[in-house]
């Protein structure tokens, strides 16, 4: 990412709605909140950071500044049920959660835990830190990288911890098998509780292109989503199966005609829904990947014929 910066510092790196960030803005920002994070909250490698914020420009510039503190980012779906997000708090052991203003009521942190990213308070204090690129010492590829909590569907949820070098060699072997350059928009859609998101995050920023958020709860409307994909002439996205099904009975996919790769994990991908994906789309590539949440997201992948 910080090569990226140095390369092209004006290209943009983040659209959300109106709003957008070069690569030289995210940069700044992201080492601003990491030299708080390291001061005011001692952040160091392995440290657990909690995340709870909506989609928008906070949640990268959070996602971005811990790590660049050394720390592994946690995140917390601010609409999950509150015992649920209790219960990560306090098996996380979190000392730390960035979040927004909305989200205060929503969640069950205390003052001291809290840093409002978009509050006037801690944009003022965030602005006292050096825009330079963070160096920290003792951080090695072993360190952990983000804490994932699974579903839960078997007693609790556990949380998944995922080092930096299985995620840089998830993020690698992507790049080499498809492809992805500063001509690429990628959507970023997928809520960040789930590790598909983490894909979404990193590949665009690692080589240039950029990313683009879908407002929250806009990745369960097919409308609004082919609307997107439209307008910000999306390249590259993510869906499960499920929800590729709705677009394609929407008939809202096919007018997509910026898409060059769709993505698809999650759930089993149905002979049906590949011949109806190609019926609509016939110049894109279907691909369809898999894996746990442990082995860093993916672990197989199959790009689905025409035939």
């Amino acid at each position: 990412f910080e090569a990226q910066v140095q390369s092209n510092p004006e290209a943009v790196a983040v659209v959300f709605e109106g709003s957008q960030l070069t690569y030289g803005e995210l940069n700044a920002k992201a080492n601003q909140l990491a030299g708080y994070l390291i001061k005011e909250r001692g952040v160091t490698p392995d440290t657990l950071v909690g995340i709870c914020v909506e989609r928008s420009l906070e949640m990268i510039v959070g996602i971005m500044g811990i790590l660049k503190a050394g720390g592994a980012y946690v995140p917390l779906d601010p609409s999950y049920p509150k015992a649920r997000l209790s219960y990560m708090l306090d098996d996380a052991k979190l000392t730390t959660v960035l979040t927004q203003q909305s989200l205060l009521g929503e969640i069950p942190i205390s003052e001291s835990q809290s840093v409002i990213m978009d509050s006037e308070e801690t944009r003022s204090q965030l602005s006292g830190y050096s825009t330079e690129n963070v160096v920290v010492d003792l951080l090695t590829s072993q360190h952990l990288a983000y804490v994932i909590y699974t579903s839960g569907s078997t007693g609790n949820p556990k949380g998944v911890m995922v080092e930096h070098r299985s995620l840089v060699n998830r993020i690698n072997w992507m790049d080499c098998e498809y492809g992805c350059s500063s001509d690429d928009r990628i959507l970023q859609k997928t809520p960040f509780s789930f590790d598909v998101s983490v894909w979404e995050f990193f590949w665009p920023l690692s080589v240039g292109a950029q990313l683009v958020f879908a407002v929250p709860e806009g990745h369960k409307d097919p409308v609004y989503l082919a609307q997107l994909i439209q307008a910000q002439a999306i390249t590259k996205l993510h869906f499960v199966p499920s929800m590729l099904s709705h677009m394609l009975s929407s008939e809202e996919l096919g007018r997509c005609s910026s898409l060059n790769q769709v993505f698809c994990s999650g759930e089993a991908l149905l002979p049906s829904q590949v011949k109806a994906f190609y019926q609509s789309l016939a110049k894109t590539e279907l691909h369809n990947l898999y894996g746990p949440t442990e082995a860093a997201i993916d672990v197989s992948y199959w790009k689905c014929p025409q035939e």
